[in-house]
């Protein structure tokens, strides 16, 4: 299949396409994207197609399984059974302090609608968990939140499309589930956040499942490798940070690891892509170029066939970094740190929209077009 078989045809400047919404992995970071999607529902923009991995997946799934009047409600239900809140508050005494109680209080006790500790991971490394159950917890308890809070059969009217990414456990291949070819159910959801060996593999259709994000936490690869390819305004909610400064301690070490590990190298991805669509853009152009007889022949139209008209304006949003952040910070479920990360998400996206970078004229040889917005604000902890 060539690629112009591949391609739907260009709009106007002022059109830019299908809206799509990617979401990364990233525990407790998560709550980021809620205030993404508050700012894009209170603007009147409702995605086409959602694509999320982990706690990606688990928004998206919350935003397509809803009507849009009950979007934003559902997410705030699902993120206040979330927060974990201290016993006790040392905020004024000790600054930092309530964080550390909420994220040891989620390593010894999980949390009430997500996960719960699994006492025989602890019997021992060999211990024969058998493969459903092989992980330090059991995330039932999200089964039963996302049963109660998503609508699986509205998600599957495909309005709006939704994508989950996973790693399939015995080939390490990335896998994703689409809305548009099979029907979801609250397993899929769950393979995509099933990160190990905190969480044990989800098995679909016989098969084993991980957290996607292990292979591929920013999915903007499906947008891109879609069939057909459609133009399309593409708002990619990051969750960690690409950048950052040479660590000097072991606990800046591992902040920087996980950063490192879990930003699965954007920006590379994304300049491929610009390079790949920029040859399909080049081809259009050459074609036009030659008299109609040579354009009309059979192979030159083989040829032109592997050009391809469609443009993608992809919104980068980064997610903030919290004074007194460390590596803990994925399952920092505190409410504290949920609500500024939420507000972060909610303003970056008010901003971005009164600007819309994604309006105006363009190269028109540019196929992928990146519009980076300012790296997450510092943000002090209260």
């Amino acid at each position: 299949m060539t690629d112009q078989d591949n391609c739907s045809s260009r709009n106007s400047a002022s059109d830019p396409g299908q809206v799509v919404l990617v979401l990364q992995g990233g525990g407790a970071l998560g709550s980021y994207q809620a205030g993404v999607y508050q700012a894009l529902h209170e603007a009147g923009i409702e995605p086409d197609w959602i694509i999320g991995t982990s706690i990606g997946a688990i928004n998206a799934s919350l935003i397509a399984g809803n009507a849009p009047e009950r979007r934003l409600s559902r997410l705030r239900e699902f993120w206040k059974k979330m927060e974990q809140s201290p016993v006790w508050s040392f905020r004024d005494v000790f600054p930092g302090f309530n964080e550390k109680l909420s994220y040891w209080s989620t390593v010894t006790n999980g949390i009430p609608g997500f996960f719960r500790p699994n006492p025989l991971a602890h019997a021992g490394d060999s211990y024969p968990l058998g493969a459903d159950n092989a992980g330090y917890y059991s995330t039932a308890p999200l089964e039963k939140t996302l049963t109660e809070l998503v609508d699986f059969d509205l998600v599957n009217q495909c309005t709006p499309r939704l994508t989950v990414g996973a790693a399939h456990v015995r080939t390490s291949e990335m896998h994703y589930f689409d809305s548009r070819d099979v029907r979801l159910g609250v397993k899929h959801v769950m393979a995509s956040g099933a990160l190990p060996p905190a969480f044990p593999a989800i098995r679909i259709d016989g098969e084993l499942y991980w957290d996607g994000g292990i292979l591929s936490n920013t999915p903007t690869e499906a947008v891109f490798d879609d069939n057909p390819r459609k133009n399309s305004l593409i708002f990619a909610v990051h969750l960690w940070n690409p950048s950052g400064t040479e660590p000097t301690t072991m606990a800046e070490v591992l902040n920087r690891h996980k950063d490192v590990q879990y930003s699965s190298r954007i920006a590379s991805h994304i300049a491929r892509q610009q390079q790949a669509h920029r040859l399909r853009h080049v081809i259009n152009q050459l074609a036009a170029r030659l008299p109609e007889g040579e354009r009309n022949s059979a192979a030159v139209r083989e040829l032109a066939a592997y050009g391809c008209p469609t443009r993608m304006h992809v919104v980068r949003l980064l997610a903030p970094q919290l004074d007194r952040e460390t590596h803990t910070k994925d399952i920092d479920f505190s409410p504290s740190g949920i609500m500024q990360r939420w507000d972060a998400g909610y303003a970056h996206t008010k901003a971005v929209l009164q600007r819309r970078p994604w309006i105006g004229e363009f190269d028109p040889l540019s196929g992928v077009v990146l519009h980076e917005e300012p790296q997450g604000t510092l943000l002090a902890a209260e």
